[in-house]
């Protein structure tokens, strides 16, 4: 089996510090809101969001500059962020959000 060749763009982002980057969902009714994406392997629970005072999920994660793909899961459904302003076709008939940190 042929191993990849790590390129100069690949060392330089294996070495890239992380970044806090924040995700949110207003949802005030919801009971729950999770955060399931690419960085976290699509675990639906992995990343639970947590409500302020004015009904906004929030939360927020370290990561790498990339580009992640991500959706929310709100009371056992599969949204979208109004605040994304890109997004992608998935494989189950919907759209993925996309976030890319530099």
């Amino acid at each position: 089996m042929a191993t990849k060749k790590a390129t100069g763009k690949d060392k330089a982002m294996a070495k890239s510090p992380t970044r806090k980057i924040q995700f949110d969902f207003s949802a005030s009714e919801a009971a729950a809101v999770h955060l399931a994406g690419d960085f976290n392997n699509w675990d639906s629970q992995a990343t639970p969001l947590r409500m302020d005072k004015k009904g906004l999920w929030k939360t927020t994660i370290s990561l790498k500059p990339g580009r992640y793909e991500y959706r929310f899961l709100v009371n056992g459904n599969w949204e979208n962020g109004v605040s994304c302003s890109s997004c992608v076709p998935n494989g189950f008939g919907s759209m993925n959000c996309v976030r890319i940190v530099d």
